[in-house]
């Protein structure tokens, strides 16, 4: 890693894999634009020839649309990998220093599940790209979902051997762990990588024709959907006594915001495999049932964004840390909470709303709704480019001023 004085991100830390995440989670807000918005008739997602065939015969707003998706694919796609590949080659280096070994003696050790959240996510993007950019990719899709599940499952277990690692040390010897400084959501990070390879190996549920795969898919994906969720339940419990007792500690406040992604990918994975049951296993979702799951996702989401915005506000937390003079990496996990809103507005609207036949397809009204989740976008797009030039621009030493 080239050494950029004054840089912050030159001050490493494996929370910067957040940037990549970032960068990923912005690529799949575009892709919703696709999803919904572009007719695939004969698989579940749009693929190169839809597109371009959507864009041939297609009115000036939707070429538009599409114009623009496919620019913020590609551009954030980019970023999403310019950041693995730039984390990959630092976090070599913070491996082997003290900072790295600090870690493992402290509270922040489950900041290293960052690295694979990071990996699932670029293996997410890097599939979008390919269904996007590639002509003809969908006639070897099948071959593709092994090869990809392997992957995953890779990841997978890097992400339960990390976690494991983590509580294995606090549970086994006292020392290892102080409670009364666990007042964040930062324990909930490991919860949020293995949604992330549940949410990924739920795919070829949704998209597979073969039996064999759309089986195996859900087995995995509900496997480590579980174990995000009982790993989410215990951690989020565990912190709520020193966080009514202390605070929320500062540099950690926007962790209170984890939930809101954990949700979208959790409630997107429970989508891919009931599509998968549907198509495979004859297990019929009603869209009644699905508007009221997608519901129940939304209302806990908006209440921790509540809960979140009402802390962050009266910490001052956006003044010091996002447009002050403090650096934290930690910054980035606010990011998550905006694409993941984002998302799953889109999918309340196209696959709650509209299927259930509350809103009509196109209307003023689902266009009004939609507008929420473009704000959601924009507003997220701006604070990640803020961001990297913030964290990964050249800045004088003398204007810097490290968080504790």
């Amino acid at each position: 890693m080239p050494d950029i004085p004054g840089r912050p991100a030159d001050r490493y830390s494996p929370l910067y894999f957040l940037a990549s995440v970032g960068a990923g989670g912005l690529a799949v807000t575009f892709f919703m634009y696709l999803l919904f918005w572009v007719p695939h008739p004969g698989q579940t997602v749009p693929v190169f020839e839809d597109i371009a065939r959507a864009f041939a015969g297609g009115g000036l707003p939707l070429r538009a649309a599409i114009a623009i998706a496919v620019a913020g694919i590609a551009v954030f796609g980019a970023l999403n990998l310019k950041y693995l590949v730039w984390n990959l080659s630092a976090f070599a280096a913070f491996r082997h220093g003290e900072a790295h070994a600090a870690l493992l003696r402290s509270n922040g050790e489950p900041a290293l599940l960052a690295l694979p959240l990071a990996l699932a996510m670029s293996i997410n993007v890097g599939f979008i790209l390919g269904l996007v950019l590639v002509p003809g990719l969908w006639g070897t899709v099948e071959y593709l979902f092994p090869a990809a599940m392997t992957a995953f499952g890779l990841i997978g277990a890097l992400a339960l051997a990390q976690t494991g690692a983590f509580l294995g040390r606090i549970l086994s010897a006292p020392g290892g762990f102080d409670p009364e400084a666990n007042n964040s959501f930062a324990t909930l990070l490991p919860a949020f990588a293995l949604a992330m390879v549940a949410v990924g190996l739920a795919a070829p549920a949704a998209m597979s024709g073969t039996p064999l795969t759309v089986g195996a898919a859900l087995i995995l994906s509900t496997f480590f959907g579980t174990a995000a969720l009982l790993h989410a339940v215990v951690a989020g419990i565990t912190a709520v006594g020193p966080m009514l007792r202390h605070g929320v500690a500062r540099e950690a406040a926007p962790t209170l915001t984890v939930v809101i992604p954990l949700m979208t990918v959790l409630g997107i994975m429970a989508l891919r495999q009931s599509h998968g049951l549907d198509t495979t296993f004859a297990v019929h979702a009603t869209a009644g049932e699905t508007l009221i799951f997608l519901t129940r996702v939304l209302a806990v989401q908006l209440l921790f964004a509540g809960l979140a915005l009402a802390v962050l506000r009266r910490q001052g937390y956006v003044a010091a840390f996002v447009t002050g003079a403090k650096i934290s990496p930690g910054a980035y996990a606010l990011v998550c909470p905006g694409v993941a809103l984002s998302v799953m507005v889109h999918f309340w609207l196209n696959k709650g709303l509209v299927a259930a036949g509350l809103v009509e397809r196109f209307s003023a009204g689902y266009w009004a709704i939609t507008l929420v989740a473009l704000a959601l976008q924009a507003a997220t797009i701006w604070l990640v480019l803020h961001l990297n030039r913030r964290h990964f621009g050249r800045r004088r030493p003398e204007a810097l001023v490290p968080a504790a």
